[in-house]
């Protein structure tokens, strides 16, 4: 049976939940930031509502189910940079302060674009194919990052981790922001979402680093598809709904697009009748390129909650604070 941590001082005022699938490494380091306060390690699959109900703190992303009978909630801290599920008003009690994981996922996510792009270039896929198939055909000619023109749009954690890995190559890098700000080392130019229409048809690469907002949602849809040139390729690892999935499928067929790497899709689980899977200028991984795979992305999360954590329990303002109006990482 679970029950809530017990600390020497019984006059501790928080009761924080923690549902990341922690080792024993990581508890020390959770309870080391906040001695005060009484923590209850659970496993999502077991927890139930009545303890759900006590805590003021929660360290994962909980099933929202359990949110309406959370009156003493104070605090959520997601181990996810979306934070979609928990935006909607009356979703989370009154008061609750969102922080999301912004700042975890930039390294994996930015190599895995990397990774991504390269593969497309150079065709490996294609010859992966080969492969099961005891083929030896040359697939022709290939492309490089040197000199092509990437547009990036959405410049947080994960954009501007994947500008950085991509600079070495001797691209021009342009990020895409949505206000008007100052241009980053990393990047060659800054411009606003409002600018797409203008620069798609000049990109060589567009890369979608986007969260799901109102703002997001089919941001990518037939018309703008259509501006991208006939030798673009497009990577997608913010949301699925930010691309016209049909539309971007038939420029494929008609390839009039080099290729697509796509991570995440609209819908998910992209169904298995899908014609993109069948595209060989397509390569989709399923929405793999954050999560837990690469180990180093979990200690981040845990190192972000543990700073939280013990700014929360000391009254502190938190970090990564999420703006329901938006979606995205208010700044403080």
């Amino acid at each position: 049976m679970i029950e809530w941590g017990r600390t020497e001082d019984e006059t501790v005022e928080k009761r924080i939940l923690v549902l990341l699938p922690v080792r024993e490494e990581h508890r020390e380091l959770l309870e080391n930031a906040a001695p005060q306060a009484r923590i209850t390690f659970c496993r999502p699959a077991e927890l139930t509502g009545q303890i759900a109900a006590s805590a003021q703190g929660v360290i994962g992303n909980i099933d929202p189910k359990f949110l309406p009978d959370m009156a003493a909630l104070e605090w959520l801290q997601l181990n996810s940079a979306g934070a979609d599920a928990y935006l909607k008003p009356g979703v989370l009690p009154a008061g609750t302060v969102l922080t999301n994981a912004t700042g975890a996922y930039g390294l994996a996510i930015g190599e895995y674009l990397v990774g991504m792009l390269l593969a497309l270039y150079k065709k490996l896929p294609l010859y992966r194919d080969q492969q099961f198939e005891g083929r030896w055909e040359n697939r022709g000619q290939v492309r490089s990052i040197f000199g092509a023109r990437v547009l990036i749009v959405g410049l947080g954690d994960i954009g501007s981790e994947f500008a950085r890995r991509l600079r070495p190559f001797g691209a021009t890098l342009i990020g895409v922001r949505r206000h008007e700000g100052p241009c980053p080392a990393y990047v060659d130019e800054i411009h606003t979402v409002g600018e797409l229409d203008r620069l798609l048809p000049q990109a060589d690469v567009v890369a979608l680093c986007l969260p799901g907002t109102a703002e997001t949602r089919g941001l990518l849809d037939r018309r703008r598809l259509s501006l991208l040139r006939r030798d673009a390729v497009l990577l997608n690892v913010g949301r699925g709904n930010a691309v016209d999935l049909d539309a971007l499928c038939e420029l494929l067929e008609r390839g009039e697009l080099w290729g697509a790497g796509l991570d995440v899709t609209d819908p998910e689980p992209l169904p298995a009748g899908h014609p993109i899977w069948r595209q060989e200028r397509a390569l989709i991984t399923p929405h793999v390129s954050g999560g837990y795979q690469l180990p180093e992305t979990f200690e981040r999360i845990v190192r972000i909650a543990a700073e939280n954590l013990r700014r929360f329990c000391n009254g502190e303002e938190l970090l990564n604070q999420v703006d329901f109006s938006t979606g995205y990482r208010r700044k403080i």
